[in-house]
């Protein structure tokens, strides 16, 4: 994908070309064991179909499939992958200083059109040798994804990036929804929607449900995509992404929007709505 010696191409134009930090190009992750890698991948498939399983719960599950684990090694790997059970749990804690928490605002509410209501999350990708992060920018309407990054780090700034390519290519949501991650109760991640007038909403502390479309979406990316390939590399997976994800918007079709595409039924109703 990236060739150190084109002759009319730098490594930092080919990243900018094709959208990928150039530190994501020279960082070389320090592997996981082999075994762990399997476990991880196993954790995730529970994990996508049992979300509320904590890592006593997914300790006892893999020991039932006959691995030989226990709950401090699960603990290290769920903590890894970014994962965490999702239930009531009592406001034991705090949002760090200076980092608000927005109320939710799609509780009964009608979305009846695209950007009324955009949504963004983050989830696990394996790659050989590791792993990396993948956050999406989805339209709750049409379900089309609107822009997406990879990131090895769970910082917040390819979540912003992410965000900053959808809004220069679609323009401003009504609404922006996200859960209480610090990567998106961050001032570097609101600052950019709150300055056009975006509203805020936040999921309910373990309300999974919350953000369903961006859980049904990373459902089909997985079991569509991720599960069926073995990506040697971040570049790797870049690239195969992209393709999943034009294939997607473009041609995947949908039964909740009449088996149309999710690009045929943003565009369509997004010119409707634009109409004088």
């Amino acid at each position: 994908m990236i060739e150190p010696a084109h002759p009319g191409l730098s490594v930092t134009q080919q990243c900018e070309l094709l959208g990928l930090p150039r530190s994501s190009y020279y960082h070389v992750p320090a592997p996981e064991p082999e075994e762990n890698r399997r476990l991880m991948r196993k954790i995730d498939e529970v994990y996508l179909k049992y979300p509320f399983f904590g890592s006593r719960q997914m300790t006892r599950w893999l020991r039932r499939q006959g691995h030989d684990l226990n709950r401090k090694r699960v603990q290290r790997l769920m903590r890894l992958m970014g994962l965490e059970a999702i239930y009531q749990k009592p406001n034991l804690s705090r949002a760090l200083a200076g980092q608000r928490i927005y109320p939710y605002l799609l509780r009964n509410l009608a979305v009846t059109q695209p950007d009324q209501v955009w949504a963004t999350d983050i989830t696990y990708v394996p790659v050989q040798g590791g792993h990396v992060y993948l956050c999406a920018v989805l339209d709750w309407h049409s379900r089309y994804v609107l822009a997406w990054e990879l990131s090895n780090t769970l910082d917040a700034s390819f979540c912003v990036r992410a965000v900053q390519r959808a809004l220069a290519r679609h323009g401003a949501p009504e609404i922006f929804n996200t859960d209480q991650g610090c990567q998106f109760t961050s001032a570097e991640f609101t600052a950019p929607l709150l300055a056009r007038g975006v509203k805020l909403s936040m999921d309910g502390k373990g309300r999974c449900l919350d953000n369903v479309f961006v859980e049904r979406l990373w459902r089909t990316v997985k079991y569509e995509e991720v599960y069926l390939k073995c990506y040697g590399s971040m570049v790797d997976a870049h690239a195969q992404l992209d393709q999943f994800f034009r294939f997607y918007n473009q041609r995947r079709p949908h039964s909740s929007l009449d088996d149309a595409t999710p690009a045929e039924t943003y565009r369509a109703t997004r010119s409707v709505a634009v109409k004088p």
